[in-house]
C-alpha cells in the first residue's frame, strides 16, 4: 500500500496548513462521513495501537485503523479533492471543499 495526493489536495494541504499549523490525516472507516480521508491538527486526533501509519501526503503523516489497513493493504491510495461540503469534522469543509480518496489495486 502507498499513499499519495493530486496537486488539487497538495495545495488545499498547504492552505490548511497557513490556518491551522501543522496537519494529521486518518483514513476514516466510516463514521461521520463515510470512508472518507479526515484532516486534523496534528494530534488533535488520538492515535492508538490500532492506528497504522501508512505514509505521508503533503508533510503530513497519514493513518488507517489496523482493521481497515487489513482489508486494503494491497490497494494504493490518492487523496484528491472536490467541490463541495462533507457532513464531518474535517478541516477543508468550511473551504468548500472534501478530501476523498481514490483506489488501485496494487500490481505488485
Amino acid at each position: 500500500m502507498k499513499v499519495d495526493a493530486t496537486q488539487a489536495a497538495l495545495e488545499l494541504i498547504e492552505l490548511l496548513k497557513s490556518k491551522h499549523g501543522e496537519l494529521m490525516f486518518h483514513q476514516s472507516g466510516g463514521c461521520c462521513d463515510g470512508s472518507s480521508p479526515m484532516c486534523y491538527p496534528l494530534g488533535e486526533f488520538k492515535v492508538g495501537g490500532q492506528d497504522i501509519l501508512v505514509g505521508e501526503i503533503g508533510g503530513c503523516p497519514f493513518y488507517m485503523g489496523k482493521a481497515q489497513h487489513e482489508l486494503w493493504q494491497h490497494t494504493d491510495l490518492t487523496i484528491d479533492v472536490v467541490n463541495g461540503r462533507g457532513a464531518s469534522f474535517s478541516l477543508e469543509i468550511p473551504e468548500g471543499k472534501r478530501f476523498i480518496v481514490r483506489s488501485e489495486i496494487c500490481e505488485r
